[in-house]
């Protein structure tokens, strides 16, 4: 038997006041937690469906030291994140229009890929890659 399960995702942002528009009204998620002290900050969202499952969203000086948070804010600023993040949608045009409505920088227009699903791709304000693939 399995016993293990995906539980959250962290995603570095560089403003994670922006962020949280981005993912909370663009994209659709609800926050889960918010969660600061020390100067940092950690935001977790999901939706009602997948519960267990997050996104965690934190700048980069959240739990890191100096140097590092230094490190990962000028990646971050290049878009050099990790990823994509891939969401799924069931009615993948109404939520690229939705998204794409907020001024968010669209990637790639829904389009079919040669692997598989159709899906289209913006980048997040802090410049992270999400991608969100139709499952109609």
């Amino acid at each position: 038997m399995n016993d293990i399960r995906f539980g959250y995702f962290p995603l570095t942002v560089d403003d994670v006041d922006e962020a949280l528009a981005f993912y909370r009204d663009a994209v659709g998620l609800t926050v889960l937690s918010d969660v600061s002290g020390n100067g940092w900050r950690w935001l977790s969202l999901g939706t009602a469906d997948q519960p267990g499952l997050a996104v965690v969203l934190s700048a980069p000086g959240a739990g890191r030291s100096p140097d590092d948070a230094d490190a990962l804010h000028r990646l971050i600023a290049k878009g050099a994140g990790p990823g994509p993040l891939v969401f799924a949608a069931t009615d993948l045009d109404a939520a690229f229009e939705r998204i794409r409505a907020t001024g968010a920088e669209v990637l790639q227009e829904p389009m079919d890929q040669p692997w598989g699903p159709r899906d289209c791709a913006f980048r997040d304000p802090a410049g992270n890659m999400v991608r969100i693939n139709g499952t109609a």
